[in-house]
Order: C-alpha cells, then structure tokens, then sequence
C-alpha cells in the first residue's frame, strides 16, 4: 500500500538507527547526489554539507543532509526515497515544507521545500514566514570530492546563520567560510575562545562529545517565527 506523503507513518531517529551511526557520510552525500540526478530532480544543498560543497572540502561531521528543493520536484523525490526503504522520522517542529526522512543504511535528508518566484529565486513559508531566497542565492555551485553541486550561496550561509543562539559547529562554518572567502560576519557570528572552552567544560567535553546538532534552519526559523530575524530576510 503506498504511503501517503502528508499524512505517513513516522518513527524516531533512534527507531530507525538503532546502534547504527546516523552520520552522514561523504558516501552517503554521494548515494543522493546520484539518486537526484537519476530523478533530474534539481536540488541545493544547504546547512554543513551546503558550507563544505562552498568550501570543497570535507570540514567536519555531519549528522544529516539539508536540501532546498521546490514543491514540483519534491514529489518524485519522496516517492523515490518511500521506493528505497526510507521513512519519516519524527520531529516535533514537522511541517509540510520541512520534514525529515531517514533509512539505516543512507542516515538522514531534510527538506526544505521553497516555492520558485518568476525571477528565479524562491520563497520559504510563503504567507508564514516569507523567507525569501534571491536568485544570486541559488546560482552557486561547490564541490563534494570533486563532483559539481548547487548549493546556496555564501552571502546566503551567512545571513542565515543569525537570530538564533548559534552552536559551535555554526561558528565553525562561518569561521571557514570567512577564511576562504573574507566575507564579513557580524560580532555575535565570531565565537569567543574563552566562551567555547568553558561552554564545552560545562558539557564535559568538546564538540564531538555532543548529540548531532539541530539543523541550523530549525533554530532560525524558531527565530524568525518569534520576531528575532525581523529585517534580515530580504
């Protein structure tokens, strides 16, 4: 029986993995790539894989893959992803243009579905949110290993990365990002040594000592939804 794609049945991250790694993986990255081609599906990556693809490089872990991907072309992608074995995995923030889904062996994709503008941008939450997306933003392109992929755009990486409290695998990124590229950050966008090492003391340990982070686009469309990125979309 086909499962419907706004009502499905859904299980949590820990239901699915078990004692499997949910990191995903560079070759993990390039099962979907493969799979979006196949489908000719156009899709951007966005959140850490979206600021390595920018970079070229592999900078860090990754607990899942965020996309961009709009309404059209969402539909034979989730039909594919239902096809392999994947299923939705429960988060209490899911929406119709934000969920993720996940299987054993391939980790975790969250989408973020964005409905396309006649000059080639798009919007995300149109009459919600109205995050707006230029086109200049969705004409960038990086590299994983080597192979070519859309991706947003630096300038967008890092007007996204504000109004929220930020991790330090977000300081990280823009740090990155600011060093390959000399794009500009906003003071509270540079993280502090002294703050991360009693923050990470706090926690009884560094980075790689926590929990996968939460996609950095759930905290800022919390943000955005509370009045704290009032000005920033543009």
């Amino acid at each position: 029986m086909k499962q419907d794609l706004h009502e499905p049945v859904r299980l949590k991250a820990e239901q699915v993995f078990e004692d499997s790694p949910s990191l995903m993986s560079v070759d993990r990255v390039h099962w979907f790539l493969a799979l979006f081609d196949e489908l000719g599906v156009e899709v951007w990556l966005d959140g850490g894989w979206g600021v390595d693809a920018l970079l070229g490089k592999c900078t860090r872990n990754h607990g899942d893959l965020d996309i961009m991907i709009s309404w059209p072309d969402s539909v034979p992608l989730i039909e594919a992803l239902f096809a392999h074995g994947f299923v939705h995995i429960y988060t209490d923030d899911r929406k119709e243009r934000n969920f993720v889904m996940g299987h054993r062996a391939h980790g975790l994709i969250d989408f973020h579905v964005i409905e396309r503008t006649e000059g080639g941008g798009g919007v995300y939450g149109p009459g919600e949110i109205d995050w707006v997306i230029d086109a200049s933003e969705l004409n960038a392109v990086g590299f994983i290993e080597g192979r070519k992929v859309r991706c947003l755009s630096v300038d967008y990486q890092v007007r996204s990365h504000t109004g929220y409290t930020l991790k330090d695998t977000d300081f990280a990124d823009l740090q990155a990002l600011q060093e390959r590229y000399g794009v500009a950050l906003l003071p509270e966008q540079i993280q502090d040594s002294a703050t991360t090492k009693q923050e990470n003391d706090d926690e009884g340990g560094g980075t790689h000592a926590k929990s996968t982070p939460i996609p950095c686009h759930r905290c800022r469309e919390f943000a955005t939804l509370t009045g704290g990125r009032e000005g920033i979309a543009k």
